[in-house]
């Protein structure tokens, strides 16, 4: 029986510095506001931070691999104070790669990260060739 292939699982990630400190944000969801309002999906702790400052959102390629675009602002047009720093140009969307670092204002970033990781598959229940060897020395006597 031929051994198939290990699928692999992205996981995008991004890792925010600001003044409360570094935290590790796994991103799952479609969309994300980023910003200093205190419901924004990533809350930044900033007074150089704008309440809305950028919008984070999933895009899908046409192989089904998924990446993050950044938006500066609410997305829906107001951009923010301090605009967004990306990799030290000033752009106002970026589809994000590996190692991506975003500057929000003095001492307030991110860091963008993808991570691989292998998925293998299990074997079927049905397996004919699935046999489990039990050592006698294992067994217990009554």
């Amino acid at each position: 029986m031929a051994a198939r292939p290990a699928k692999s699982d992205l996981e995008h990630y991004l890792i925010v510095e600001d003044d409360r400190g570094r935290k590790g944000i796994s991103l799952k969801e479609a969309s994300y506001r980023i910003g200093r309002e205190k419901n924004s999906d990533i809350h930044l702790s900033s007074q150089f931070v704008s309440r809305r400052h950028a919008t984070l959102n999933r895009r899908v390629r046409e192989d089904g691999t998924s990446y993050y675009q950044i938006v500066d602002g609410d997305g829906e047009g107001r951009t923010s104070v301090n605009g967004l720093l990306i990799n030290g140009r000033k752009l106002e969307s970026h589809n994000l790669k590996h190692g991506d670092e975003i500057v929000f204002g003095p001492q307030v970033f991110a860091i963008y990260q993808l991570k691989e990781r292998d998925l293998f598959p299990t074997v079927p229940p049905d397996d004919p060739f699935d046999i489990t060897l039990i050592d006698p020395g294992m067994m217990m006597d009554d």
